[in-house]
């Protein structure tokens, strides 16, 4: 998410939260396994790890042991990589001389339309206050452009407005989701460099105070954001405190620690390939390691 412009809703996500709520709809996303769960006969392929905090992060994909496709793609963290964290700095470009960012390639023979993983630490949270601020995090932006696009992605570019504000639209755009800026500003003017443009879905907890709905607010733990560029969504983005990641090994519930959460999704994809209609927190006390996923793939067109 932007960190170096104010983040407000636009005022659209009002309207269609008003909509929504005169029309009966859920409010606010839960933690639910309502959603088809993982196959348990699958492989797992990783990738090659990286050193984060005292430990290493990688990502893996989840196959079909019968099949062969694809259930699941993610990122392993060990035990100890939730140590050792910087205590300053961001997780963004362009806020400050410290970025936390790890790129992650994916396994060989990946079979999902995503190409790498970009995975950002921000120890004191971010803006706006009261929402994201002072909720130390994790972001996993899971790209289906490759890296070299994303690099692109900046200010200097003599074409940066138009496709930043060129932002899909229709069938395209998940339900409930809108971009993120103040009202009537522009995408262009609250895109974030080597990222995009971030998108949110209006029903998200968090949000709610934002959206005069206090009653139905609930501190930031886990949400869920897509991003945007010339026309396209180019990243799936789970953003979860660190917290709530370590609550998956403590935890003596089942439920707690292995957790799958639906998202919002368009009736159409730009690019045909494997697509997640959950994501997922979980601690595996075998392999001694918390994966944070897109999760329940399905083909989609």
């Amino acid at each position: 998410m932007t960190r170096s412009h104010s983040l407000y809703l636009l005022s659209s996500a009002v309207a269609m939260f008003a909509a929504a709520a005169a029309a009966g709809a859920q409010v606010a996303l839960s933690a639910s396994t309502t959603v088809k769960s993982v196959a348990p006969s699958a492989t797992r392929q990783y990738g090659p790890a990286v050193s984060v905090g005292d430990g290493r992060a990688r990502t893996y994909v989840l196959l079909d042991a019968q099949s062969g496709k694809p259930r699941e793609v993610g990122v392993a963290l060990d035990e100890r990589a939730l140590d050792g964290l910087p205590s300053a700095g961001s997780g963004h470009h362009g806020t400050g001389p410290m970025t936390h960012e790890y790129i992650l390639t994916l396994p060989e023979g990946n079979a999902t339309p995503f190409k790498f993983v970009e995975l950002n630490w921000n120890p004191a949270g971010h803006e706006p206050e009261g929402v994201y601020q002072d909720f130390p995090h994790f972001d996993f932006h899971f790209y289906v452009i490759a890296k070299a696009e994303r690099d692109a992605i900046m200010p200097t570019d003599s074409a940066f407005e138009t496709k930043a504000n060129n932002i899909p639209t229709g069938d395209y755009v998940p339900p409930f989701n809108v971009a993120l800026g103040p009202p009537g500003a522009p995408p262009a003017k609250i895109a974030v460099p080597m990222m995009g443009v971030h998108w949110v879905d209006v029903r998200s907890p968090e949000l709610q105070r934002l959206l005069g709905k206090p009653e139905a607010y609930k501190p930031f733990t886990a949400t869920f954001i897509y991003g945007s560029w010339n026309g396209r969504f180019t990243f799936w983005e789970p953003m979860i405190t660190r917290a709530h990641i370590l609550e998956k090994k403590t935890t003596t519930d089942a439920a707690v620690r292995d957790q799958i959460i639906p998202i919002s999704t368009p009736a159409k994809y730009k690019t045909d390939g494997f697509y997640p209609s959950a994501y997922r927190i979980t601690w595996d006390a075998d392999a001694k390691e918390y994966r944070i996923a897109l999760t329940n793939l399905d083909w989609r067109e």
